[in-house]
């Protein structure tokens, strides 16, 4: 029998969602040209199946998913995952911190910063560049209006350049987006 998983982690969980994703058999030709363009161009997940009821939002959402989370250059492709990290741990998106804690960890080939991260939060201690980084994700994703010329400094002052602080303000935000979609639309399962 299955669960809700209420605990962050880096084993992603199942995501079960509450409407059903579309079936392919059934996928209209809008709906078939929405899905070639998946986050990952690897799989249609679920998620992506439900999203495809909606034909025209997802025509949107999956290459400005992918702009934001692949674009060459600015912020590295773990940094940005750490921006996603903080976004999906202050709007309590198990599934979304899961997936992309996952990533984080593959990519830097290191668990520690995640494991700190999901230890100790925001009080984590890792390098002074990536505390910056989720400082300020967390802090745009509790409040937007919140951060100001101190916390942009603050990123500069840890080695950031402008195109990876741009980087970072889009993918924290895509994820406070995103989050929110997820907790409507389904739940985190495990076995």
């Amino acid at each position: 029998m299955s669960k809700v998983v209420h605990e962050f982690t880096t084993a992603v969980p199942e995501w079960k969602p509450y409407v059903k994703p579309l079936d392919l058999a059934d996928a209209t030709p809008a709906q078939l040209e929405a899905l070639k363009i998946t986050p990952s161009n690897t799989k249609v997940s679920d998620y992506v199946l439900v999203l495809a009821h909606d034909v025209e939002t997802l025509t949107h959402r999956s290459p400005l998913f992918n702009g934001v989370m692949y674009n060459k250059g600015g912020l590295s492709r773990a940094e940005r995952e750490i921006g996603a990290v903080g976004a999906s741990i202050v709007n309590r998106c198990i599934y979304c911190a899961a997936v992309h804690a996952s990533r984080y960890n593959q990519l830097a080939k290191d668990e520690t910063v995640i494991a700190a991260i999901f230890a100790d939060g925001v009080e984590a201690v890792i390098s002074p560049r990536l505390k910056a980084i989720l400082d300020f994700s967390v802090k745009l994703s509790k409040c937007p209006s919140d951060a100001d010329a101190s916390d942009m400094q603050a990123l500069v002052d840890a080695g950031l350049g402008k195109d990876e602080i741009l980087d970072l303000i889009l993918s924290s935000s895509l994820f406070g987006w995103a989050n929110r979609l997820m907790h409507t639309l389904g739940e985190p399962l495990a076995e």
